[in-house]
C-alpha cells in the first residue's frame, strides 16, 4: 500500500504560505508563464495550468466586493463583517474589515490587508479601511 504524502506536510505550498503569515507576511502566487495572480496558494496555475508559481508580497490594496453581517450576542464577541475583498493584483479572497462596526463596511470601500497575529491560532489575513 503506498501512502501518500499531502505536499502541505512535506513542505508545500500551503506550508510555505501558513509560515510566512506567522512572521506577519502577507503572499500571494504569481504565475511564471502567464503572469496571473494566484490565491489561496496552489500547486498549478488555475490559469493555464502551469506548475511555476512563485510566492510574492502583493500591495495589500484592495476593494470590497461583498459583505455580510453575522449577527452574534455581545458575549460572543459581537457582530461580526464576512467580506470578499478585490485585491488590486486580480484576486478574490473571503476575511473581514476591522476598525469599523460591522455594518458600517461598504461595498466598493477601500482597504489594506494585514497579517493579525494571534495567541494559540494560525495567523489570519485581515483589512482595514483606507481613509480618502
Amino acid at each position: 500500500m503506498t501512502t501518500i504524502t499531502p505536499p502541505d506536510a512535506a513542505g508545500g505550498v500551503l506550508a510555505r504560505h501558513q509560515a510566512a503569515l506567522k512572521q506577519g507576511r502577507f503572499l500571494i502566487q504569481c504565475c511564471v508563464d502567464c503572469s496571473q495572480h494566484v490565491y489561496y496558494p496552489r500547486e498549478l496555475c488555475p490559469h493555464c495550468g502551469s506548475g511555476a508559481l512563485e510566492l510574492v508580497a502583493p500591495a495589500g490594496t484592495g476593494t470590497v466586493y461583498s459583505v455580510t453581517t453575522v449577527r452574534r450576542k455581545p458575549e460572543a464577541g459581537g457582530d461580526l463583517n464576512v467580506s470578499l475583498i478585490d485585491l488590486d493584483e486580480g484576486v478574490r479572497l473571503m476575511s473581514r474589515v476591522e476598525g469599523l462596526p460591522a455594518s458600517d463596511v461598504r461595498i466598493g470601500q477601500r482597504v489594506k490587508a494585514r497579517v493579525l497575529q494571534r495567541e494559540g491560532a494560525d495567523a489570519l489575513v485581515v483589512f482595514d479601511p483606507v481613509n480618502g
